[in-house]
């Protein structure tokens, strides 16, 4: 079976069928992935923790044991009832060992596998092996687009019975986007501390997301694009105290610099930096504006175009290889800094 379209996820998962028995959840945008993945969990397992219907592996152990997997799935819960394994934290792993000899393999009524990965090529890998096969189901997880923050912004609001200002939304559209558990616990927050009143205001995302890893972020990327090594240098520092993933920073970086570009490009064709960055979709944060503005004025086209292959590229490796993350993240962005210095003494 083919991976699922954007438009079909949402129904897939608002009733999983019954009849497929192993479930790839795949995609860059790691919250997202485990969010769904556990969604899938849960309504197969109808929430029960049950270690004898419902087995967690860690994605490690299936790599070293690749017979465990099949082991797990093919036995039968002590008290009757479909066997549910989930297989976490599966980026940067090669499962292909271990997955390949389920396809096919699995009755779907007595045994459920869902697996998370990470970002996978379309025709290569553990991907190509799920949606040749007829019985399984590849979910993919990509970064949200405005409209998909627009629905978790709304669905959050509507469960804590509050509105939010146009402003104050757009303030808040501006802040999310790169991880979905990040998002949704960020609105989550907002919204406790709105509790008691109707309406959320721009002084709210403020003062409650203000001091957030979404404000350290920009800052970091903004401190990259405009040479200022020592507020980088400072923010890398936090942000890895912090726990920030370093592939999730970078690919934030990414979707920074080819914003970058595709402003350059109007301003190119005579469209004041200003006007740009202030009618963008999503809204840049009205007080990271003017920053932004010098970012693009900053940087020129052929530039930005090399900027964003050395990102891609360095998203790619601090997954293939986590523990050098922080190392490669860190270099890639000390050398765009240094890049927008030179440029900015011109």
């Amino acid at each position: 079976m083919v991976a699922l379209k954007a438009g079909d996820v949402d129904r897939f998962l608002a009733r999983p069928p019954a009849d497929v028995p192993l479930i790839l959840v795949f995609g860059p945008d790691v919250g997202l992935v485990s969010e769904r993945a556990s969604a899938l969990v849960q309504a197969a397992s109808g929430g029960t923790d049950d270690p004898f219907s419902l087995v967690k592996l860690d994605a490690g152990e299936v790599v070293s044991d690749p017979s465990r997997l099949i082991d797990e799935a093919l036995t039968i819960p002590l008290f009757g009832g479909r066997r549910v394994v989930w297989v976490r934290d599966g980026a940067g792993k090669n499962l292909v060992p271990a997955v390949e000899p389920l396809l096919g393999q699995l009755d779907p009524a007595n045994a459920l596998v869902v697996i998370e990965a990470g970002d996978l090529k379309k025709g290569v890998g553990l991907r190509k092996k799920v949606e040749a096969d007829r019985g399984a189901v590849a979910i993919p997880c990509y970064v949200d687009a405005e409209r998909d923050l627009e629905k978790l912004i709304d669905g959050e609001l509507r469960a804590a019975e509050l509105s939010i200002s146009r402003e104050a939304r757009m303030a808040l559209m501006s802040l999310l986007g790169a991880d979905r558990l990040a998002s949704r616990g960020e609105v989550q927050k907002l919204c406790l501390y709105a509790h008691g009143r109707e309406r959320i205001e721009v002084a709210d995302v403020e003062a409650i997301i203000g001091d957030a890893s979404a404000f350290a972020v920009d800052e970091l990327i903004d401190a990259a694009a405009l040479g200022d090594l020592k507020t980088l240098d400072h923010g890398l520092e936090r942000l890895e105290a912090a726990g920030m993933r370093p592939d999730v920073l970078a690919n934030m970086a990414l979707r920074h610099f080819q914003f970058l570009a595709r402003a350059r490009a109007e301003v190119d064709r005579g469209v004041p930096a200003n006007q740009v960055i202030s009618q963008s979709r999503p809204p840049v944060f009205f007080k990271r504006q003017p920053a932004v503005s010098r970012q693009v004025m900053l940087w020129r086209a052929s530039d930005l175009s090399r900027a964003g292959e050395r990102l891609a590229a360095v998203v790619a490796e601090a997954r293939k290889v986590p523990t050098l993350g922080a190392a490669l993240v860190s270099d890639v962005l000390l050398i765009l800094a240094r890049v927008a210095r030179q440029r900015a003494r011109r």
